[in-house]
């Protein structure tokens, strides 16, 4: 019988495993080049060097010391946070881990007083897109923009975390 999957905070370690995963898997999937690995490590060094451990959080899922997945929440002004770097390994995709990851971001959001939880992402990132979907985010801006060596659509969504 496989161990239940965790969900628990970041550690040393995590933050290379997160950049590495997000330019491999971005690239195989996606052709995203070698600046959206820029990109995460950019978000992440500045994560770890402005660390908030009562408004911030990242969690990385893992099963039997595997990490599986992480998610990061960050605080991007009054009252407003922001989800970042949603990533799921391929082989524990469809076990639903996307949306619990999703969830305890919303969940701490409101726990620490956010009013508002925010989100950019890529419209042809369809599995993601959902699970933001389905959790209450709405879409409230696209922009085209050529990044990462490959036009894109940029999408901005909103969760007003005020609301029941």
């Amino acid at each position: 019988m496989l161990p239940q999957v965790r969900l628990r905070r970041h550690r040393p370690g995590d933050m290379g495993w997160v950049v590495q995963r997000h330019g491999e898997l971005y690239w195989k999937e996606f052709g995203y080049d070698e600046r959206f690995e820029a990109l995460v490590a950019g978000i992440v060094a500045r994560f770890i060097e402005r660390f908030d451990a009562k408004r911030e959080r990242c969690w990385i899922a893992e099963r039997g010391g595997k990490r599986l997945g992480a998610v990061f929440l960050v605080r991007k002004a009054a009252g407003v946070a922001q989800l970042r770097l949603l990533i799921v390994e391929p082989a524990a995709r469809g076990l639903g881990l996307g949306k619990r990851l999703v969830r305890a971001c919303i969940a701490f959001a409101r726990r620490r007083g956010y009013r508002k939880l925010v989100l950019w992402t890529q419209s042809e990132l369809a599995a993601a897109r959902g699970i933001y979907e389905q959790a209450g985010f709405r879409l409230v801006r696209r922009e085209a923009h050529e990044s990462f060596g490959k036009p894109l659509d940029g999408e901005y969504w909103e969760l007003d975390l005020q609301r029941l």
